[in-house]
């Protein structure tokens, strides 16, 4: 079976994935998520727009396919075309159509065009992704088994409509010595095996598995076979170092850790003896549905006032289109209101009056304390009083996410100093234990997007009240989450 640039993607995302897409029941699929589906279309327009504005003449084959799409690609590159558009390489097992293949001396480079950053997370930290790495790679592996491989420096042109440069052979990270491409062969080694049916995988739980077409089959098999992976932060690269020893919740919960004590580690790589003792209390708490509690004190500040706050971000867009506050006054639920400052376009002067009238809404409230969940928030008003430092300074921005006025309920206290009888700490989850229900039935963040994007298209005023109110029920549902909080023993 030959290994294409898709699986190997799919495969850095999630193994099963790649199984399941194998040879799993194709009935048992999702219907295609609707964020995906826009991200899709949004990936196509962008080629589509990239390719219209390309300031160089090249050779477009996008409109063949197959083997005729492999033998132009093939005759173009004997002539030495400067640049070829949507050509097919292959090479023993391999297969690759990348969007470019440019002319370097006389050999190839190739380059993707991508809807998205070439970064993870914060460009600053410089770390490329690794499953937009996998798939250059294997096209430069292609031409260079085929003898026609300039280097191995393929690149992207990524959203921003910068050209980022993949360095295969330079070491993932500063902590990391591992490079691109070994890291590209050991990922190669394992797809070939599984396409094979030379290897088992097994489904894992994972932030990323809520937009996945086998989400919901994944689910079920995960529960029926007690996946230690449905324990908090035990992630895949845990749950393989313990399944030989530990295979279900239900075992870790009833076992006598000592056995895996090593001195004063344990005997799985990785994972010490402090940190199973804390997923055999969670695998405990989950079994027995026990309640939850306090780990350590946890002090948070009074205020007349308290602010619940969050935000919505088009990352494609890298814009913020809502800061929205549920705010109440003397812990009295009964007079809370929702504020909301929307974007209502694509617009630099929209994005900047919102996160003006935003910040002056928290000044007139001040003294007050801020409660909100995960970072988010704070890394994009950084972000934001950057890009329109006239709003506010930076000073201000410090001052408002202090602890001693700001809090952060994920990190400063879930994290740290609680403990919970669900399969993760995510807010959605935490709020719906506690009582919680979000009036639409399918809310996430990615949901919010894929609104925004056909508010942005469309115009339709539901959209853009399904966005609020999706807003206002995170909003709503932080305060929720500090009220649960405050009650546990």
């Amino acid at each position: 079976m030959p290994i294409t640039a898709s699986m190997l993607y799919d495969l850095v995302q999630c193994p099963h994935r790649l199984t399941l897409d194998l040879r799993g029941d194709q009935g048992q699929r999702d219907t295609p998520n609707p964020f995906v589906q826009m991200l899709w279309k949004r990936g196509t327009l962008y080629e589509d727009e990239i390719v219209a504005n390309l300031k160089e003449p090249f050779l477009d084959l996008s409109a063949w396919a197959g083997t005729d799409l492999e033998l132009r690609t093939a005759q173009a590159i004997e002539r030495k075309e400067p640049l070829i558009y949507g050509g097919r390489i292959a090479a023993d097992n391999l297969v690759g159509e990348p969007d470019l293949l440019r002319l370097r001396g006389d050999k190839y480079i190739a380059a993707d065009i991508k809807s998205g950053s070439g970064y993870e997370g914060d460009e600053d930290d410089g770390k490329l992704k690794k499953h937009y790495a996998v798939q250059l790679a294997l096209y430069t592996d292609i031409l260079e088994r085929k003898g026609l491989s300039a280097d191995r420096t393929p690149y992207i042109l990524d959203i921003h409509g910068d050209e980022v440069t993949y360095r295969l052979d330079e070491p993932v990270g500063t902590r990391n010595p591992i490079t691109m491409w070994a890291f590209y062969k050991q990922a190669l080694a394992t797809a070939e095996k599984i396409a094979a049916a030379e290897t088992e995988t097994l489904p894992a739980s994972s932030a990323k598995c809520g937009l996945c077409h086998w989400y919901s089959a994944c689910l079920e098999d995960l529960k029926n076979r007690d996946d230690l992976t449905l324990i908090p932060e035990l992630g895949r690269p845990k749950r393989d170092a313990m399944y030989h020893a530990v295979p279900t919740m239900g075992d870790l919960a009833a076992a006598d850790l000592s056995i895996f004590a090593n001195g004063k580690k344990s005997i799985f790589k990785g994972i010490g003896l402090e940190t199973i003792d804390k997923f055999q209390r969670r695998a405990r708490l989950i079994k027995e549905n026990g309640k939850p509690y306090l780990t350590a004190p946890v002090n948070l500040p009074v205020s007349e006032v308290e602010l619940f706050f969050d935000i919505e971000v088009d990352p494609m867009r890298d814009f913020c289109y809502l800061h929205g506050f549920v705010e109440r006054r003397q812990g009295d639920s009964s007079n809370e209101r929702y504020h909301a400052f929307f974007a209502d376009a694509t617009d630099g002067a929209l994005e900047e009056k919102a996160f003006r009238q935003a910040v002056e809404f928290i000044r007139e409230r001040s003294p007050c304390a801020v409660y909100y969940y995960s970072k988010y928030e704070r890394t994009w008003w950084r972000k934001l009083q950057q890009r329109y430092p006239t709003v506010c300074s930076a000073d201000e921005i410090n001052d408002l996410f202090d602890p001693q006025r700001s809090v952060d309920l994920y990190l400063d206290v879930v994290k740290c100093s609680t403990e919970w009888p669900t399969s993760d700490h995510s807010i959605k989850t935490l709020a719906k234990y506690l009582g919680f229900d979000w009036r639409d039935t399918h809310p996430s963040g990615a949901a919010s997007i894929e609104w925004f994007d056909r508010w942005i298209n469309e115009q339709n005023p539901e959209m853009r009240q399904r966005i609020l109110g999706y807003n206002e029920d995170d909003c709503r549902a932080t305060r929720v989450l500090l009220d649960g909080i405050r009650s546990l023993q």
